[in-house]
């Protein structure tokens, strides 16, 4: 029987899929098949910040919806490492917290993050009294993914609420630019002059020469912000705020990388082409997105109610 369905299958052709492939592909202009690595990380990169700039400028609920993804895939992507890792994470419970982490944050202010954590934490309380396989580290090790991906993101929901269109996209945009400032400025100068090894047991490829240049990027974008009107911020403040965030960026990149070779990843997943996961293109922007919302607001540079 099974030989016989199998010859079916072989006598009816290529599937569906395939043949949709094989005319994606002949239509394909010749310049873009084959593509080098080099091209492929290009193009997924014009891709993703295309997909950025274009969510978190047309409206806060546009800019809402592209976290709540970005947080479930990266939170997805989290507990898929740490499984390698030899833990057991409730990854249904942690990604669904990691997206409603933002839309709390949105719809109920600093308050509805505290209602997620303490709803996660008695929801993983009650899987680890009922499931005897999980441990306490399993436990840990959901709320931290769902905290860590969705927590730390929801900074961007009060950085983009807090000024009227379209400057509360525009802060936000640039607040991403930094992020991108920080490694592109970090890249060039560390791949040209880099010899003082950073992290050589976390990340072999930093350097201390690429690390300031970062820090110089992130300063430099922050201390364009000056121009955005309704942003109570002045140059030294802003110059301030650019080092720091240079720093947790950095650190964001660093602790991602530790993950990665604790579990043995070289990447987080295969969903940006050239690049690796969606966690590694944000590993920067979870710790920068909670730091510029806690600076812009104990600053009084953006308005802020609970």
């Amino acid at each position: 029987m099974k030989a016989a369905r199998a010859t079916d299958e072989e006598n009816a052709g290529p599937t569906r899929s395939t043949r949709i492939k094989d005319f994606a592909y002949k239509k394909t202009p010749q310049k873009l098949k084959n593509a080098t690595d080099l091209q492929v990380r290009f193009r997924t990169g014009a891709i993703y910040v295309t997909l950025c700039i274009v969510c978190i400028l047309v409206s806060d609920i546009s800019t809402l919806v592209f976290l709540c993804a970005t947080a479930g895939i990266c939170a997805g992507e989290f507990y898929y490492m740490l499984r390698a890792d030899a833990k057991l994470p409730n990854e249904m419970l942690g990604i669904i917290a990691a997206m409603l982490y933002p839309v709390s944050v949105y719809f109920l202010g600093v308050v509805g993050a505290l209602y997620v954590s303490i709803a996660l934490l008695l929801s993983l309380i009650v899987w680890y009294v009922f499931w005897l396989r999980a441990r306490v580290p399993d436990v840990g090790v959901s709320f931290f993914g769902a905290a860590y991906t969705g927590l730390l993101l929801s900074g961007i929901v009060v950085v983009r609420t807090a000024l009227p269109d379209p400057w509360g996209g525009v802060l936000v945009i640039g607040i991403f630019l930094s992020i991108w400032a920080n490694d592109s400025f970090a890249y060039l100068v560390g791949s040209k002059i880099g010899k003082h090894k950073m992290a050589p047991r976390v990340s072999p490829k930093k350097s201390w020469e690429g690390f300031f240049a970062g820090i110089v990027g992130s300063m430099v974008i922050w201390g364009l912000f000056t121009l955005i009107p309704g942003l109570n911020l002045n140059l030294p403040e802003a110059l301030g705020f650019g080092l720091v965030c240079g720093l947790m960026g950095v650190l964001g990149d660093l602790a991602e990388s530790r993950i990665k070779r604790n579990s043995g990843f070289k990447d987080s997943g295969t969903i940006m082409p050239g690049h690796g996961g969606l966690l590694d293109r944000c590993d920067s922007l979870f710790l920068v997105a909670a730091s510029s919302a806690i600076l812009l607001v104990i600053s009084g540079a953006i308005p802020f109610s609970v």
